[in-house]
């Protein structure tokens, strides 16, 4: 119904790409707010879903920042801006899949007995981002319809540890497939927003929004649908009890801003950590960590002591 009333008939997904300009994009300031946010690493989005491509990819004509709307390297210069200005390890976010390409279409139909696209798009911009940009992280998802065999996940990584220029710093999280969730992986996701509310026998991470109801930016957001400042850092302290690490996520506005609301956010935290830090950063769980016997103790505690 909004796309009906809003854009003109027969609009397409395509079209959205020339009005994506970025135009008040400014990598320097973005990592000043990721430095002061008290974060040891950063995730870019380079892909999601849709396949729209954030830099340059040779494997992405047309679609993709440098050949339309921005204009630019939306991922180079965000690499370049956190490498110069501060000690933060960049990784790299991309999605497997992509709803709309024809060849994973067909791949899909076919049940995933053909491996086009595969061949033809995900791993030649997996190893285009990789020996690019030289990420700390690769951050994958889009995997869970189909096993690993299919994405060729296995063959990647092996040269991803073993003959990459990041082999002897990179670490991946756990989505190449659906069979390797939970399992196999430098660290573990599992799911979006997850937190097993148990210490697990492995390192994972809890990759959350600071907008409960979306990973991107909304327009019509209120102010009641973002963490407060105590839930979000207790949030924090329950993931780093259990052992986990927390991602979090604040979509950025297609002019290229990080908005105030995300900002605040960030800042606060990293003034809390700048007082707490040491009880957070290098810190070893407590092995009989359980918050199943007691939900919430972490909260409450936090409040008692904020109080």
């Amino acid at each position: 119904m909004f796309m009906q009333e809003n854009y003109k008939p027969d609009f397409t997904y395509a079209e959205f790409a020339p009005q994506f300009k970025a135009e008040f994009y400014d990598p320097d300031r973005w990592a000043d707010i990721f430095e002061a946010s008290g974060a040891k690493y950063i995730v870019l989005v380079t892909k999601h879903h849709e396949g729209f491509c954030n830099w340059p990819s040779k494997y992405s004509w047309n679609w993709n920042a440098k050949d339309v709307g921005p204009h630019r390297d939306l991922v180079g210069d965000l690499a370049n801006a956190v490498r110069n200005k501060s000690d933060i390890h960049f990784g790299i976010y991309h999605s497997l899949f992509e709803w709309f390409n024809p060849l994973y279409m067909q791949d899909a139909a076919n049940n995933y007995t053909t491996q086009d696209f595969v061949r033809e798009k995900t791993m030649p911009e997996l190893y285009e981002l990789v020996n690019t940009y030289k990420p700390d992280v690769v951050w994958s998802d889009g995997d869970w319809m189909v096993d690993d065999t299919y994405w060729n996940a296995t063959q990647f990584l092996a040269w991803l540890y073993n003959d990459s220029p990041v082999k002897d710093t990179v670490v991946t999280n756990d989505r190449w497939g659906q069979n390797i969730r939970c399992k196999h992986g430098g660290f573990w996701n599992c799911n979006d927003k997850y937190v097993p509310g148990h210490l697990l026998p492995h390192k994972w991470e809890n990759c959350m929004t600071l907008d409960k109801g979306s990973w991107g930016f909304r327009r019509n957001a209120k102010l009641s649908d973002f963490y407060k400042m105590d839930d979000f850092i207790a949030l924090l302290v329950e993931t780093v009890s259990l052992g986990g690490n927390l991602l979090v996520n604040a979509g950025p506005t297609s002019y290229g801003e990080i908005t105030p609301i995300f900002e605040e956010r960030l800042r606060q935290m990293g003034e809390w950590l700048g007082v707490n830090g040491e009880a957070i950063y290098k810190t070893i769980p407590w092995k009989f960590q359980n918050d199943t016997t007691n939900p919430d103790v972490w909260y409450v505690n936090h409040l008692i002591h904020v109080s």
